[in-house]
């Protein structure tokens, strides 16, 4: 009868312990969701300017983590920041150890004991969340709910594991425990199954609030949790792109390297953080080590990563380029041009960076589109039939990044956008419409009109070519120029294009013109080398249409940047782009 109550308690104890642990990780994912779309913009641009050397992207890294309370978010930006080749792998690991030290915030707020103030916050998060209209305080209504739910989640747990206090099982488990190495691996299994190091740290916190382990014990676990967070990162880059793999690596590699260095410094740890933290002389026994070692454990936190930083800090250019050499390029992965490179897992990223992650993709569209282009002079005026199908052959790829784009935007069109995301989101997809377009363009009427060329054996005269040329070259630059609105998001870029439309004109009117001239001439087929040659120019009146409507379309953009283009990099076309 004992034991049956005996079990009845240990279940009743494991669905308390298991539901408030539900609670703490929903309530931590809802309160990083709407940090994501409230501070997401903001902190995407502080990344951005605050990397330049390893210590702002320390603190960079911290700030940011702080505030969005997600080091995986964190490292999602860096990814796209490391792949658009805004941020080189050094600086990126700076930001990665900046992060780390941004996680011990959430240690420490779960450290206070403010569980009682839960519902409080749970019921002002849902009044602002269902309540209000206005979306940005629905945003705040969800962060509030969330960090309610946290507390109520870490009050749940302390409850459910009172009673194991007296529990001799659980007691000899612990004792077991006492030896780190188990205990780090525990934890990091632990962390890695749950997919939260903040979710592991609160069980922590939560055991050591009922006085149920030591300070060296809590440090171990702590630890273990640090191993097991980036081994999820990694086991989630699997199958990505290798600029995700190799942030990964550099995680699991500073966090590897740091727990080695304090293994077996633990004990001298627990002596230094007991120094620093609060005491409670006037207590003993279980009841001291529940008032001490929460806020014991939290600096301990603290500190490990710090100083990891401080130590690891000056070897971030050796780390990099040992990262380099442990995750090699794979051929599979620079011949896939028609493939997504960026889009991986779009609904994980934060909205804001998500964005900026479709206009990579845009570009890399546009790049393709821009290549083509460049080298189709010379298939349509030769005729080549073996160049005209390798021509044919690039708008497949074109059109298998474009159809893979509507399928990646379609689901972020899904998340909780604000309008002005909607709004920029809307015209990326216009723009990689418009540049899909030019593909088409290009494979079903300029690829047509050099078939017929050879079909027939029209021959072009020197002067016609050199019109046509001119007209090619001018057509591409718009298109380029086009691609570098899109890409750079400088205004000057697309006013460049729509300026460009009276030149235009004026070249494809004087070609025109003089083909009407040569209509008379005494030469075979002229009716049909006159028919073929016009085509030709309303083709490229046509792809100035195309790269204007993008122009148009960005140049309406809500965060362009009102000033004249610098000495910026191309954007990149794939091989055998090469201009003619």
């Amino acid at each position: 009868m004992v034991a049956s109550t005996q079990t009845l308690e240990l279940g009743t104890m494991g669905m308390g312990l298991l539901a408030g642990l539900a609670l703490f990780l929903f309530g931590i994912e809802q309160m990083t969701d709407a940090l994501k779309v409230l501070a997401g913009e903001r902190m995407k641009a502080l990344l951005a300017r605050l990397t330049t050397n390893r210590f702002k992207a320390v603190f960079a890294g911290a700030f940011v983590t702080s505030v969005i309370q997600s080091s995986s978010v964190t490292t999602v930006l860096l990814v796209g920041f490391i792949s658009a080749g805004l941020l080189s792998l050094e600086q990126a690991i700076g930001v990665i150890m900046g992060s780390n030290i941004g996680t011990t915030v959430t240690a420490q707020i779960i450290a206070f004991k403010v569980t009682h103030y839960a519902p409080l916050l749970i019921a002002i998060g849902f009044a602002l969340l269902f309540l209000s209209r206005n979306e940005r305080l629905t945003h705040y209504g969800n962060m509030i709910m969330g960090l309610g739910l946290v507390f109520f989640g870490m009050q749940m747990m302390s409850g459910a594991t009172e009673p194991l206090r007296d529990y001799p099982p659980f007691v000899d488990l612990l004792t077991h425990l006492e030896n780190p190495l188990t205990a780090i691996t525990l934890s990091a299994v632990f962390t890695a199954i749950i997919q939260s190091s903040s979710a592991t740290t609160g069980v922590i916190i939560v055991l050591a609030s009922q006085g149920l382990i030591t300070l060296e014990l809590g440090i171990a676990l702590v630890l273990g949790a640090n191993i097991g967070t980036c081994i999820t990162a990694l086991l989630a880059a699997i199958g990505k792109p290798r600029e995700a793999v190799k942030a990964s690596v550099a995680h699991v590699l500073f966090n590897v390297v740091g727990v080695l260095i304090w293994w077996p410094l633990i004990a001298w740890l627990a002596v230094a953080v007991r120094e620093i933290s609060p005491a409670h002389p006037n207590l003993s026994g279980t009841a001291r080590l529940a008032a001490e070692t929460p806020r014991q454990i939290a600096n301990a936190h603290t500190i490990f990563n710090v100083a990891n930083t401080l130590l690891l800090i000056g070897f971030t250019v050796p780390m990099a380029a040992l990262v380099d050499r442990l995750v090699p390029k794979l051929k599979a992965e620079s011949e896939q041009e028609g493939r997504l490179q960026y889009l991986k897992q779009i609904t994980e990223h934060t909205p804001a960076l998500a964005l900026d992650i479709v206009r990579m993709e845009v570009a890399r569209l546009g790049g393709l589109a821009v290549a083509m282009l460049r080298s189709a002079f010379e298939p349509v005026i030769s005729g080549d039939s073996v160049a005209v199908q390798r021509l044919r052959d690039r708008d497949d790829e074109i059109d298998r990044l474009h159809g893979e784009l509507v399928k990646a935007v379609g689901r972020l069109s899904q998340e909780n956008l604000t309008d002005q995301q909607s709004r920029q989101l809307h015209q990326y997809m216009a723009a990689a419409n418009y540049f899909e377009g030019i593909g088409d363009l290009i494979e079903t009427s300029l690829c047509e009109i050099g078939k017929e060329r050879n079909r027939h054996q029209v021959k072009i005269s020197d002067e016609t070519r050199s019109l046509l040329s001119s007209i090619h070259q001018r057509v591409t630059w718009t298109v380029e120029e086009s691609l570098h609105a899109v890409a750079n998001r400088k205004r000057q870029h697309a006013e460049n294009v729509i300026a460009a439309k009276a030149e235009i004109a004026t070249l494809a009117d004087g070609a025109e013109a003089h083909l009407l001239k040569r209509l008379t001439a005494d030469q075979p087929r002229r009716t049909q080398t006159f028919r073929i040659e016009t085509d030709l120019i309303e083709g490229y009146r046509r792809l100035y249409y195309f790269a204007r409507r993008i122009a148009k379309v960005i140049e309406e953009g809500d965060e362009l940047e009102n000033v004249a283009p610098k000495e910026e990099a191309d954007v990149a076309p794939p091989p055998n782009g090469d201009s003619t």
